[in-house]
Formats: C-alpha cells, structure tokens, sequence
C-alpha cells in the first residue's frame, strides 16, 4: 500500500474514533443539553464527510453512498446550530433557524433523487449546497467572535475562538478544494492531507473539551431568571458592583463592555469575570446587564402612569439597542411578550 492510501486510511480511522468516542461522552454525561445533542448530530455529519470520499471509491451511485454524501453538507449548517445554542447558552433553536436548516436540507436530497431516477447530476443544486455551506460556516463563526467578550465562563472563552476557527476554516477549505478545477490531478494528497487536518484537529478539540467539567460545557439545568440584586453581598467587591449597578444604572448604556463596567468599578477585567460568573452564576455579561434591563421595563409597564410610553421607548430607555434582542430576552425570561406582560400587570 503506498504511503497516501496509508495516511488516508489511519487518519479516517482516528478521527472517527475519536468522534464516536466524545459522542458517546457527551450522550452518557450531558444528553438532556440541547447543545450537546446539537454537537452529536454535528460529529455523525462529519463522520459521515469522512467516509463519503471511501465510499465513493468503492461503490460511487448507491443508496447508501449518496445518503451519506448529503448527510456529509449538513455539517456547517449543524456548526451554525450549535455555535448559536452553545455560545449564546439558548434553551431553544427557534423554528425560523430550523426552517433555513430544513430548506437547505432539501437541496442534496433534491441531488439524490435526481441522480437515483434520472442518472443526472444537477450542477445548479452543487452550487447552492457549496454556497449554503460556506454561508453556515461564515455565520457560525461570526457567533462565535462576536460574542467572545462577553463570555465569563473562562475555559469555555478560551476555547471558542480556537473552536470556531478549526471547524469554520474546515469548512471553508473542504469547500474550496472541492471547486478547484484541477482538484482530480491533486486528490489523493488534497485528501490525505485534510483527513489529517481533522485529525489533528479533533485531537486538539477533544482535549481542550475533555478537560472542562460538566458546568463550564453546557447548561444542563432549564433556564431561570437570576436575581441579580442579592440581599447580602458575598463580599466587598460584589456589595460594590451592585451598589454601582443600582445607583448609576450603567445598563442604559447599550455600548457597555465587561472592560468599561471594570474601568468603572477600578477593578481589573479578570477579576470582574470571576466575580460575575462565579458569584452571581451568570455565564454572559449580556445577560447580566439584561436582568437589570428587564427589572427597569417590567417595573415601567406595570406603572399605569407609563402606560402610553411605547414599548419601545421603555427598552431603548433601558439599555436595549433595539426591538429584537428586547423582545427575544423578555420572552424567555418571562414567557410572554412585553405587550402580554403589560395587560396582565395592568
């Protein structure tokens, strides 16, 4: 056997099993987590773009190969799932997200049954799929840089950037290797070389995520208001915080960083961190600043001498750059819409 085969063929083999192995972690430990069922279901579609090109060789127009094929450019738009569900600590997808999943699902099983019935390969199908897939990828790796300031949980903040980049340039290179006009000529090296690129990387990955424990991976409790205003401060650094918080009420600030609110308090970043994720339990800052944004707009529509102040005064008032993220963390946070909340209140 030459060398490429070789390498091909142990990297294929090492990297499934490592895969397999972390899912069958994350299902035994944590498979009431959305995010972790979101991650298995990533690493069978990357298992699946691992074997497609083996199966190919072997039996290139079948049921199963073609199935596995399409199961494989679901990949990113899994990456995007789970990059918003994990970083973002969401208890729900959406169904809006499920639908642009489901619709771009539709496409490769548009190309299976295509190439089943008819024996033709529809090239305007390939360039959406190639087109969709490098959109996911884009996506999720924006989730991931942009909200990496606001991360407190340290070892997961630590890891996120390099996760993001791994899979999203995986993506991205898988891609661009397979548009490459002469990619025939390269194949067997391209290939062997990106098998070996993911195992590393799954290596990398792996021992970076084997390491945290339980809380710092994913939440695995159901979602519940904090209260971030406690009777008895823990210590003086926390009594300062939330005497801050209260009396200059620097949530209106919609611009607010963990580093401006440190710079405020004279404190170093770090510590500010620890203190909001340790102490208070919240794993992001926005979060935070959102529990004393929406104790600000729930006393406001409550109070009748507001009640011809328009929703969305009351949340820009309060620190809420704009409708949207408002409407989305009142409803998870209270179950109903501000309008709801008011009439019942009233």
């Amino acid at each position: 056997m030459s060398t490429f085969p070789t390498i091909d063929l142990l990297a294929r083999g090492g990297s499934v099993s490592l895969f397999l192995l972390w899912s069958w972690i994350l299902w035994r430990d944590l498979r009431h987590a959305l995010a972790a069922r979101l991650a298995i279901v990533l690493n069978g579609t990357i298992i699946c773009y691992v074997l497609s090109a083996l199966m190919w060789e072997k039996a290139p127009v079948t049921l199963p190969s073609l199935l596995v094929d399409g199961a494989s450019v679901l990949a990113p738009a899994l990456f995007w799932l789970f990059a918003h569900v994990w970083f973002s600590d969401s208890k729900e997808v959406g169904w809006r997200r499920w639908l642009v999943v489901g619709l771009f699902a539709l496409l490769p099983l548009v190309q299976i049954a295509s190439i089943l019935s008819t024996g033709r390969f529809l090239f305007p199908v390939w360039v959406l799929v190639r087109i969709g897939m490098v959109a996911f990828a884009a996506a999720g790796l924006w989730i991931g840089w942009r909200g990496r300031e606001d991360d407190l949980v340290e070892p997961r903040r630590k890891v996120r950037s390099a996760l993001v980049w791994i899979i999203g340039l995986f993506v991205l290179w898988v891609n661009l290797i397979e548009m490459l006009p002469f990619r025939h000529a390269w194949s067997q090296p391209l290939r062997s070389g990106t098998e070996f690129a993911i195992l590393l990387s799954t290596l990398f990955v792996s021992a970076r995520l084997y390491g945290f424990s339980n809380p710092d991976l994913f939440v695995s409790e159901p979602a519940k208001p904090l209260d971030v205003r406690p009777d008895a401060a823990p210590d003086p650094l926390a009594a300062r915080l939330l005497a801050h918080m209260e009396a200059d009420m620097p949530h209106r600030d919609e611009t607010l960083t963990i580093a401006g609110l440190a710079a405020q308090l004279g404190v170093q970043e770090y510590q500010l961190r620890r203190l909001i994720n340790g102490t208070l339990g919240h794993r992001n800052f926005a979060a935070f600043l959102n529990g004393y944004r929406l104790a600000e707009v729930k006393a406001a529509l409550a109070d009748a001498s507001q009640k011809d102040v328009p929703i969305l005064t009351i949340a820009l008032d309060a620190g809420f750059g704009s409708l949207g993220p408002f409407n989305r963390a009142f409803r998870e946070a209270e179950g109903m819409t501000p309008r709801e909340y008011r009439a019942h209140a009233g």
